[in-house]
């Protein structure tokens, strides 16, 4: 069993998915604020995904989707109960594909973790984000943001950049608001077939995606703009001092 640590007091939102069109909010403290998954939704290039599904057809494709959806929360909820020490299972034909998948990450991915400080975390940043990630931790010796994934194959770096961004936008709002100091995230895949793969962003790096993803919440506040208030923190000045502090 991996040790439990209090060492951060973590408040919880409340999750809000408007019905007309899927996108997904949080509510902290009456503040309603987009999700990191909304804000890089609206601000990506959908070019690759119209070709795919131009492709394979658009029932197919759709049909593919639900499929990864299901399994991947099946795989969470498996994950989710491991590291709560807590017993689940779920002999559902999605159940059965998702428990050796969580199984595989278990060995593989939580092995270098020494401490646990949160599963299922909802993180945000005052006045600009918000979102939940998958484990916070200690992992070879770096406090970390963990995310799990479920792909139908596997990934080739190039691919993931979705992933660091959230990974980055969660680290920011953790230091942000506990005063915390992350220094790592991990992603950690694994396919139906059990090919596990990991992908870590680390110091400066994970700085580098955090500039990124702060790019991407500015294009989402510029879309947004005719439609609702902007976020009262300027992420102008964000970006501002993220590039006095490269060039640094």
């Amino acid at each position: 069993m991996i040790k439990k640590s209090n060492k951060y007091s973590y408040i919880t939102g409340k999750q809000i998915t408007d019905v007309d069109t899927g996108t997904r909010f949080y509510d902290f403290a009456g503040v309603r604020l987009p999700s990191v998954t909304t804000i890089l939704a609206k601000t990506k290039n959908q070019e690759y995904l119209t070709r795919w599904k131009n492709k394979v057809g658009h029932d197919k494709a759709e049909s593919i989707k639900n499929l990864s959806s299901k399994r991947g929360t099946a795989m969470h909820k498996f994950l989710e109960h491991h590291i709560a020490g807590t017993g689940y299972d779920d002999l559902t034909e999605i159940g059965c594909q998702a428990k050796p998948m969580a199984q595989k990450v278990i060995e593989m991915g939580l092995a270098p973790v020494s401490e646990i400080y949160g599963s299922e975390v909802m993180l945000h940043y005052p006045g600009l984000y918000a979102g939940s990630t998958d484990l916070v931790c200690m992992h070879n010796g770096l406090e970390t943001i963990v995310d799990f994934k479920q792909s139908n194959r596997p990934k080739k770096e190039e691919w993931v950049d979705d992933y660091y961004l959230q990974i980055a936008a969660y680290a920011m709002a953790h230091d942000s608001y506990y005063g915390s100091e992350i220094r790592q995230g991990v992603i950690m895949i694994c396919t139906p077939d059990l090919y596990y793969q990991e992908f870590r962003i680390t110091d400066h790096s994970l700085r580098t995606w955090k500039h990124k993803f702060l790019k991407r919440l500015h294009q989402y506040n510029e879309l947004i703009h005719d439609e609702k208030e902007i976020a009262n923190i300027d992420t102008t000045q964000l970006l501002e001092e993220f590039e006095n502090d490269k060039n640094n």
